[in-house]
């Protein structure tokens, strides 16, 4: 064993040394980088921007078409707007109590002098029912309203008066006029 143990001593240096020489770092040289080209990024950008200037062309075309739009509909709802007013003066027009009577009138009926009412609840008659006649009715078209006197048309004469300076007084100098034969002094 010792024989053994004497080479295995004597072995032992020797690979020592080879894991020593295996241990040992060495610098490798680098390989050569390889860098994308400029065209693919230069490529993708200019893609993003055709794309973004058409997307903001499409999206300016279609706000402007909304616009339009709802141009048009508020044209239309002011158009409709009128139109329901109109009908609605011409329905208040056709409901007019006094437009009510003479149409009325016109189909030869009588409104009553003395009118009755039947309440709806227990069918009660409220007032004396008695039937319409022409003699007794309310008159549906007035009288024409006469011009009282002191409101007929009435002769007015205005002097002017001259001043001291021999100018035209006008509205601050007196003046006397008369009215339906009367003088008076301002």
């Amino acid at each position: 064993m010792s024989t053994l143990m004497n080479q295995a001593r004597a072995r032992m240096p020797r690979i020592a040394e080879a894991a020593v020489e295996r241990a040992r770092l060495s610098v490798v040289p680098r390989a050569p980088a390889k860098r994308p080209g400029r065209v693919p990024f230069v490529a993708l950008l200019s893609l993003l921007l055709v794309a973004g200037v058409a997307g903001l062309l499409f999206f300016n075309t279609s706000m402007q078409q909304v616009s339009f739009r709802v141009t048009r509909m508020e044209d239309r709802a002011t158009l409709l707007e009128a139109q329901r007013q109109g009908l609605q003066m011409q329905l208040d027009r056709l409901r007019d109590p006094q437009l009510l009577a003479v149409r009325a009138k016109a189909m030869n009926m009588v409104p009553p002098a003395t009118p009755a009412f039947i309440r709806l609840g227990d069918g009660k008659v409220l007032g004396t029912p008695m039937p319409a006649t022409w003699a007794e009715s309310i008159r549906v078209n007035p009288l024409p309203t006469r011009k009282p006197k002191n409101l007929k048309n009435r002769k007015v004469e205005v002097k002017a008066a001259i001043t001291k300076n021999g100018t035209h007084g006008g509205a601050a100098a007196p003046a006397a006029s008369t009215v339906a034969g009367t003088k008076k002094n301002h």
